[in-house]
């Protein structure tokens, strides 16, 4: 196999611009990051999930012309049934907001600060390696636009490179980390910045709005 830079290109910035495009998945990683709770397993469990398919898609779904209706029934109700109880939970967050104490440093001032103070923040509930791993497949694997956006569309567009499909594909593999990656540092980075109550309010609730808006678009497509 010769690996072709702009086929390789080709498929690392379309995978970039649909994963941007999946909103479960990276509020997952961004909360996991900002909560300090294995943001990098599940960073590399998200990539390893989205590079699985990528893989089905290029090379097998584009060869049979895609998901079947009832396949696609299926996935598309267990989209909007996950994404409708992780909009609750989110909304539960936003009717009652914390701050959470992300560091050890926190930590001491939330048991030091006054009881007015303490009222408002708290510890992220514990979540096990076991919890994480399970909750960033389910973040990539019960997510529709994942299966018919990562897999379908990569697939059918590596079909345009013929021989060179493989290049596009791996391309389209070193973006998924590549964003990951970035995302992952992103919500580390921001995570020991953001003890404002107001800013995880307004966080939760754009969670919320978001998960219930893509639920919503699900239930539609299906008429």
């Amino acid at each position: 196999m010769v690996l072709s830079l702009p086929t390789f290109t080709a498929g690392m910035v379309l995978s970039i611009s649909l994963i941007m495009a999946i909103g479960p998945q990276n509020a997952h990683v961004l909360r996991m990051g900002l909560q300090r709770q294995h943001l990098w397993l599940t960073v590399a469990v998200c990539s390893v999930a989205d590079i699985a398919l990528i893989g089905l898609g290029v090379l097998s779904l584009a060869q049979l012309g895609g998901l079947s209706d009832k396949l696609h029934g299926a996935l598309v109700g267990a989209g909007m049934l996950f994404l409708a109880v992780y909009g609750w939970q989110a909304f539960q967050r936003f009717l009652h907001p914390r701050v959470l104490a992300l560091d050890v440093q926190s930590s001491v001032t939330t048991s030091t600060s006054t009881s007015a103070t303490a009222s408002t923040r708290s510890h992220p509930v514990a979540v096990t390696r076991r919890q994480a791993v399970l909750s960033a497949l389910a973040f990539s694997w019960l997510n529709p636009h994942a299966w018919l956006d990562t897999a379908v569309l990569i697939g059918t567009a590596s079909l345009a490179y013929g021989q060179g499909s493989t290049s596009f594909g791996l391309g389209a593999a070193a973006g998924s980390m590549l964003w990951f990656l970035v995302l992952g540092a992103a919500a580390f980075w921001l995570g020991r910045r953001l003890h404002s109550l107001n800013i995880w309010r307004a966080l939760d609730g754009a969670v919320a709005l978001m998960m219930w808006g893509t639920a919503a678009w699900l239930a539609f497509s299906l008429f």
